[in-house]
């Protein structure tokens, strides 16, 4: 074959061809040539020229009908694209005309033209829906040119705005369908800002409407879901549910500012941001402090009722001002003394809890209060903290602690007081932090700072007065309990015995029982008290059991030996006075 087609030249001539062949063939040339003449053999490679041409001409055929057919369907292709072309440049010249129609038509009077301006107005509606309708499809095919094109040819329309809801709408198909709305709406918006500005001329226009219909269809309605269910029933998880949604709902208008919105993208989010929560946003602060009570008066009975204690009146007004004036001037004990055992009715897990409530209560405030009512309603926060941790809880272990403390003159008293102090010291350390960590950032920047720092001064002022005067009243009946243990133990003989020559003690017992004592009290208050307010104390103390051995040494007589044996008794009391590490007389040096 490879042959054959070598004897084919152009142009193309049938003796010619023969000729070739017949001298390419063994024993085809001419007599008295090089070769004798063989006809047989001639012939027989005619036939055989012959099979190999039929054989090519039916490959040829073949391959000829497969690119016809071929060529045929390209043509046809080619043919659809061209009338697609045409119609659609028909639809443009038509829409262009159609357009022009319309406009001209609202100058004609109605009486005259009133069948021309329908005819032009139903042609101008027919054609908007065809070219919203070719929108809808090219959307669905995934065909962004196709959209362009319609997209462009309808702005001049009336319906351009309905392709666009068309568009949003079919954005939308199928977006949601995580358990996070929040997120999916994230990823809907970032895939329709790559894509909005290759199909409309003012795609920050159209992403901006995609978002408006985002939070006041979508998001509006799932934050109803949520809310509306607990909001009359449970304030609680109403709150938390309420936080968490806003928060939400800011973060993804967060991200959103990253996006082509317009001149003020703020404005616009925070708006939509309002609308959805406006209706809970009004009364917040209400539901909060609401809330804040209720629970606060709750953590306070379950604590009581664990005590299985019911909460006396202190009492208010007039007759306890006075008492508590009477109180800080002589401090009396006004009232009978009460029997805690050992009880001090200040709990930490209590005052955590509120604290915890109330750190909450001021995150939600931050959150959820519009600017200008954030230092009022912090403040609103606050003394309802002040009201539950400070009065209801501390001031009445306070109150209970004193009516629980002894009169000096009772005798083996147990003195609870410096436990109340110890937890009360605590309990102002947590109420510190939290008012410089939580509260002053919502207040430092208004006039609420000064308010609320005034009544944290007069509440603190308030309590250590009634610790100083607890404090007061248990030193005195430390020193009433010593004069008990004096009464009792030391003897007159001592300091004047019988038999002077058979002395064999180092110090009286009066003296041993009562430095015990002493030793024991020092004790508590080192671990009940921290800086200066040690020293204070201590040295208060000191004060007084100097002055109470010495005007109790005053009252006895002494021999030569019960002198000796007394100024024994000193040193050891001068030794125990040492352990206070504190100056305990103006002429004494600190130890």
């Amino acid at each position: 074959m490879a042959t054959t087609a070598e004897l084919f030249e152009e142009p193309f001539v049938a003796d010619e061809y023969i000729e070739r062949l017949v001298w390419r063939t063994p024993g085809g040339g001419s007599r008295g040539g090089p070769e004798a003449f063989d006809p047989k053999r001639l012939l027989e490679e005619f036939v055989n020229h012959i099979q190999e041409l039929q054989i090519m001409d039916e490959r040829i055929q073949r391959k000829v009908e497969k690119l016809e057919q071929q060529c045929q369907k390209e043509a046809k292709e080619f043919a659809k694209k061209v009338q697609e072309l045409q119609k659609s440049n028909q639809i443009k010249e038509a829409a262009d005309i159609i357009q022009k129609l319309h406009l001209i038509a609202q100058e004609l009077p109605f009486d005259r033209f009133s069948e021309v301006k329908s005819k032009i107005a139903s042609k101008y509606h027919d054609l908007e829906c065809q070219l919203i309708q070719e929108f809808t499809s090219a959307q669905r095919r995934g065909e962004i040119s196709r959209m362009r094109e319609v997209a462009a040819v309808l702005l001049h329309f009336k319906g351009y705005s309905h392709c666009v809801d068309v568009y949003i709408k079919q954005c939308q198909e199928g977006a949601y369908l995580r358990n996070d709305i929040f997120e999916d709406a994230a990823i809907l918006c970032q895939r329709v800002n790559k894509q909005v500005g290759d199909i409309f001329s003012n795609p920050e226009t159209v992403l901006a409407k995609l978002i408006q219909n985002v939070f006041e269809i979508k998001l509006q309605s799932f934050v109803k879901d949520q809310l509306e269910e607990c909001r009359k029933s449970d304030a609680e998880q109403y709150l938390k549910n309420l936080y968490d949604l806003y928060t939400r709902t800011t973060n993804l208008s967060s991200k959103l500012m990253e996006f082509n919105l317009g001149t003020d993208k703020q404005t616009f989010l925070s708006k939509l941001i309002k609308s959805i929560f406006i209706s809970y946003l009004e009364n917040y602060i209400e539901v909060e402090t609401g809330y804040l009570k209720s629970r606060s008066a709750m953590i306070l009975q379950r604590y009581y009722d664990s005590k299985n204690h019911q909460k006396r009146s202190i009492g208010t007004g007039g007759i306890q001002d006075l008492k508590e004036r009477i109180r800080q001037r002589t401090n009396l004990p006004l009232g009978p003394s009460i029997d805690t055992h050992g009880e001090t009715f200040l709990s930490q897990e209590v005052v955590v809890n509120l604290l915890q409530e109330t750190k909450q209560a001021f995150e939600r405030c931050h959150r959820l209060s519009d600017p200008s009512d954030l230092p009022r309603n912090a403040f609103r926060i606050f003394t309802i903290l002040v009201e539950f941790l400070c009065i209801e809880h501390i001031d009445y272990a306070l109150e209970t602690g004193l009516a629980g403390i002894p009169s000096s003159d009772s005798k083996n008293a147990n003195l609870y007081f410096l436990d109340v102090v110890h937890q009360a010291n605590t309990i102002f350390h947590l109420f510190d932090k939290q008012f410089n960590d939580h509260l002053m950032p919502l207040i430092s920047s208004s006039p609420k700072l000064s308010e609320c720092l005034q009544k944290k001064k007069e509440i603190i002022e308030q309590m250590e007065m009634k610790l100083d005067t607890g404090i007061d009243r248990t030193l005195n009946c430390m020193i009433g309990q010593m004069k008990h243990i004096l009464a009792a133990e030391q003897k007159k003989t001592d300091f004047k015995p019988e038999d002077e020559n058979n002395v064999l003690i180092q110090y009286t017992n009066a003296c041993v029982k009562v430095c015990a004592y002493v030793r024991k009290q020092v004790e508590k208050i080192k671990n009940s008290m921290d800086g200066k307010n040690v020293d204070t104390v201590l040295m208060e103390l000191g004060v007084r059991f100097h002055r109470l051995i010495y005007e109790h040494l005053q009252q006895y007589s002494y021999s030569c030996m019960g002198g000796m044996l007394a100024i024994c008794d000193v040193a050891e009391y001068r030794k125990c006075a040492k352990d206070f590490k504190v100056c305990i007389h103006k002429y004494q040096t600190c130890k």
